[in-house]
């Protein structure tokens, strides 16, 4: 156990948050915690696998061995590390990196946005778990126009063949002659749920998007490519699924 014990401020210097000596004065002036308590002692070490890290009370991830990554799925795209079928999956974004990738939900072959890929089953068990809330944003352009009855019936339960859908937000983004842009946020990991639920209420889904799960969004990220998760939506990640 002794030998995985590390300086503190070492470790915050190695997870990026500032150089040594800033992380010091940081300790120093009272702005780090370690499961909850301020440490000011520079001599203090910890094991950084084992605490919970605070900077200005911001959970920061600590520097380790495994992967984080945000993918933009293009449609096309299957689901899958390794497709049977020799369709394009989604190794074929990955720019053969060295590491044993495996993704977290799913998102169908015609719906593009955020995928989450990562080598640390815990986080990936978590982050997929009901349980744990997460919700997940959807863009979708579908055939109509929503009148406010069908929002009202959005925003109240929508019942379909394999029971009732709740949906916490939905907000009509655009409507331009017989299209409409609608944004919806849901708990729901159910699959083709988005489409299932919009065609449900006459609004068949034209090209669906998903833009963000928890607070991970996907920005400005182009369709097919992979970006690292910043530490800020890794430790509020972390947070979020009780690791």
């Amino acid at each position: 156990m002794t030998d995985s014990l590390v300086r503190l401020q070492k470790v915050l210097a190695q997870s990026g948050v500032a150089s040594r000596r800033a992380c010091e004065k940081l300790m120093a002036d009272g702005r780090v915690e370690v499961d909850g308590v301020v440490i000011t002692q520079l001599g203090a070490k910890v094991d950084p696998e084992h605490v919970v890290i605070r900077v200005h009370g911001k959970r920061i991830p600590v520097a380790q061995a495994h992967v984080y990554l945000v993918a933009h799925k293009p449609r096309g795209v299957v689901s899958s590390m390794a497709d049977e079928q020799g369709r394009p999956d989604l190794r074929s974004l990955l720019g053969g990196r060295p590491e044993r990738l495996f993704h977290v939900g799913r998102l169908d072959n015609d719906t593009t946005g955020l995928i989450v890929l990562t080598n640390d089953g815990e986080f990936a068990h978590r982050l997929a778990h009901p349980s744990f809330e997460l919700t997940k944003t959807y863009v979708a352009h579908v055939e109509g126009t929503l009148t406010s009855a069908v929002l009202t019936r959005l925003r109240a339960e929508v019942v379909l063949d394999d029971g009732p859908v709740q949906v916490n937000q939905v907000a009509v983004r655009n409507s331009h002659r017989d299209e409409s842009i609608v944004e919806l946020v849901l708990h729901e990991g159910r699959n083709r749920i988005v489409r299932r639920l919009l065609a449900e209420v006459g609004h068949p889904v034209l090209r669906l998007a998903r833009t963000a799960i928890g607070p991970i969004r996907l920005g400005d990220l182009s369709v097919g490519q992979v970006r690292e998760l910043t530490s800020e939506e890794l430790g509020t990640l972390l947070d979020a699924v009780g690791l």
